[in-house]
């Protein structure tokens, strides 16, 4: 399903789960910070908004998308984590370096949730444009770490139950 079929923000909340008692990592990229810090509000609000308390959302900074599978793999080294939410932007360029990207931070970012059995949620943006990263990062389409936050809840829930 495109974004233009889904609005990212749009969800219902009696389907997500409670997130009181639970502690998550939220790693977020600098680079493109205008909109990843857009991402991690979302991600923040939303946690707070479904029990989450304040002092067990755990923000940490990386220089690039590239290192949010080490972000995450240190935080959840240290355990104690229901869950993590890997936020960044990457954009399209004249090169093929975008391909590179997206590809190996798809990549590892999948191998830390398989590695610790911690799901971590891929809330990496994608685009051919820094409209379309601004649309995606609170703008028409909503806000992909609104979309992330639920979907850490949600799977959270999942691994407790079995």
């Amino acid at each position: 399903m495109s974004t233009a079929d889904k609005h990212l923000s749009h969800y219902d909340p009696a389907g997500v789960p409670s997130g009181a008692g639970r502690r998550f990592a939220v790693i977020v990229s600098e680079w493109n910070h205008e909109i990843t810090d857009a991402l991690r509000r979302g991600a923040r609000e939303t946690l707070l908004r479904h029990g989450v308390s304040e002092a067990d959302i755990i923000e940490r900074l990386v220089p690039g998308s590239c290192e949010l599978a080490s972000g995450a793999q240190f935080m959840l080294e240290r355990g104690g984590f229901d869950g993590a939410i890997c936020l960044g932007s990457i954009v399209r360029g004249e090169t093929p370096h975008f391909d590179y990207v997206c590809q190996g931070t798809a990549q590892g970012i999948m191998a830390v949730g398989l590695k610790f059995s911690v799901p971590v949620i891929f809330g990496v943006l994608t685009d051919d444009t820094m409209q379309q990263a601004r649309d995606r990062s609170g703008g028409k389409h909503g806000n992909k770490g609104i979309d992330c936050a639920v979907a850490a809840l949600k799977m959270a829930e999942l691994k407790a139950k079995g």
